[in-house]
């Protein structure tokens, strides 16, 4: 009996495999004569059928499919932590318009509130230095990969060599990942709720600055989450404590009985970059010698 060489048959972690590989067969059924059977989408392998994988039924399969693919790649790359930043796509860089704005209030405001973007990336610059001290495997920033303070957060990881997640989401505006996440952690989404869990699931800290809905729904999630222990307790820190008092009444829920005095503790306020990672510092006594 004929020997196989060594390594012909291994996987990329060295298992032993002597199966015919799934991407070497999709070749193969590429180039096949064409004829009205092979032409038909009846023929075409599952795993390669666009039409056959956006099916209503396959929908289970979508979802475990946009888990699995980030799952993975981060954790080839030994991705151990994050620190999440939420925040206004709309908000411009200093000295930039506000391209959002529909009215003057609006562009006052937004334009403004390139505060925060600055402070934005002064923040990923700090979580980055922090993050190179375990060779970018802890406290790696991740943004929604959007404008905005998205884009500051990518863009003061950047700054100083580090590397940054962007977690997209198809939407009819928004889109387009910003040019500082790094193009092997950029990612794409089809389902919110996906999205949702991978900005979570290695969270250390989470930073919310201004924002819209998009930015609301982010924080009640995960205050909701550690608020019912379905998440343990990581600092949760809400930039401009003007701003957040001003649109929503934490207080005032308290003192109506809907959420437990002892809730508001779940919220940290900071005004700058210093201010917010100090915060995080404190809580995972990284003021010593070695990080958690």
């Amino acid at each position: 009996m004929a020997k196989l060489k060594n390594g012909k048959h291994r996987r990329k972690d060295g298992s032993w495999d002597p199966l015919k590989d799934s991407s070497t067969d999709r070749q193969t059924a590429e180039v096949i004569p064409k004829t009205p059977q092979s032409a038909s989408p009846s023929y075409r392998l599952a795993y390669a059928d666009d039409e056959f994988l956006c099916r209503e039924e396959l929908r289970p399969v979508r979802l475990q499919l946009e888990l699995l693919k980030t799952e993975m790649i981060l954790t080839e790359r030994n991705i151990k932590s994050t620190v999440v930043m939420f925040g206004g796509a709309r908000i411009p860089a200093p000295g930039q318009a506000a391209w959002a704005a529909k009215n003057d209030i609006q562009k006052k405001n937004l334009e403004n509130a390139s505060i925060y973007y600055e402070e934005a990336r002064k923040f990923a610059q700090q979580c980055s230095k922090q993050s190179l001290r375990s060779d970018y495997h802890e406290y790696v920033v991740v943004t929604g990969g959007g404008p905005g303070v998205m884009e500051a957060g990518n863009r003061g990881a950047a700054d100083v060599g580090a590397p940054s997640v962007g977690l997209n989401i198809v939407l009819p505006h928004e889109q387009a990942p910003n040019p500082y996440v790094t193009p092997e952690l950029s990612f794409n989404f089809h389902y919110f709720a996906i999205r949702k869990m991978h900005f979570l699931m290695r969270a250390k800290a989470i930073t919310i600055f201004p924002g819209g809905f998009g930015t609301l729904d982010e924080f009640f999630e995960a205050v909701t989450l550690i608020q019912t222990k379905r998440m343990a307790p990581i600092p949760l820190i809400l930039f401009s404590k003007a701003f957040w008092h001003d649109i929503i009444n934490f207080e005032a829920l308290a003192a109506f009985g809907t959420i437990a005095p002892e809730d508001l503790d779940l919220l940290h306020f900071a005004e700058t970059a210093e201010e917010a990672w100090q915060i995080i510092a404190d809580f995972y006594d990284l003021n010593e010698e070695t990080a958690p």
